[in-house]
């Protein structure tokens, strides 16, 4: 069974330009694609932190080192330049792979620059039991 587990994500991004002409995507910084381990046309869902927004769109790269955060197309209508979002990419990945999976979190400050980069440990812990429920 393939799990959808939290592969990177890019913490509290600020949005640069909201384009509703451009069609569709998130135009994001090429340093802040690399370090979230983003690739041009991934998938990936951008939550508004401001007004709750979710969207499910695709990355492609800005010019690197410019703190570029855009998004566009409809997308631009519900995400505003200023808002801050959450940028997050997902993996399917088999019980095998939670080992050995390591999410990325990209902490940014006010102008999308890394404050810091951390990884979670995800692997299965032998004191979960799956499948249970847990009683009140």
């Amino acid at each position: 069974m393939l799990r959808t587990i939290c592969k990177s994500k890019l913490h509290r991004a600020t949005v640069t330009e909201a384009n509703v002409h451009y069609t569709g995507s998130l135009t994001l910084d090429a340093q802040l694609m690399k370090a979230a381990d983003l690739v041009p046309y991934e998938q990936v869902h951008v939550v508004d932190v401001d007004n709750g927004a979710r969207i499910v769109t695709y990355c492609i790269e800005g010019p690197s080192g410019s703190g570029t955060v855009c998004v566009n197309g409809a997308a631009a209508r519900l995400i505003l330049a200023g808002h801050k979002v959450i940028v997050i990419s997902y993996a399917q990945v088999t019980p095998e792979e939670l080992d050995v999976l390591a999410p990325k979190i990209v902490l940014l400050d006010a102008r999308n620059r890394i404050q810091q980069i951390t990884t979670v440990d995800c692997h299965l812990t032998e004191d979960i039991t799956l499948g249970s429920s847990v009683q009140p």
